[in-house]
């Protein structure tokens, strides 16, 4: 399964063309892509427009759904934090550790567009696509 960031699904809806977003586009009914409570969040949050806002979410509610953020994930999460402020390294975002712990423990990987995820990958072994 592969887990699209926030990072990756605005620049698509937005029409950015990066290689994450190409890479997505090929993706798209060809690869296991699944959705995330956080990442509708992030993603829908952003619409301006109601009838994007409506448009956006019936496209990404056509995704298998999980939800990631539970007390045993928040706790992995804080203990995964912890462990990148001993490293020297902060996350700019709690969110990207919550996302990057979800990835981890399902196995899933990450399609990101987000410096913050490099140190996730680099210590505790976060499996990324490269596009």
């Amino acid at each position: 399964m592969i887990l699209v960031d926030s990072s990756v699904w605005i620049d698509y809806f937005n029409g950015k063309k990066t290689s994450q977003t190409d890479w997505l586009d090929s993706a798209l009914g060809n690869k296991p892509i699944i959705i995330g409570d956080l990442i509708l969040t992030e993603v829908l949050q952003g619409f301006q427009s109601e009838n994007d806002f409506r448009k956006a979410k019936k496209i990404l509610l056509e995704f298998p759904f999980m939800e990631m953020v539970g007390k045993s994930m928040a706790i992995k999460s804080a203990a995964n934090y912890r462990f990148l402020r001993n490293k020297g390294v902060t996350v700019r975002k709690t969110i990207d550790v919550m996302i990057g712990t979800f990835c981890i423990y399902y196995r899933f990987s990450l399609l990101h567009d987000d410096r913050d995820f490099d140190p996730i990958e680099k210590y505790l072994k976060l499996k990324t696509i490269r596009s």
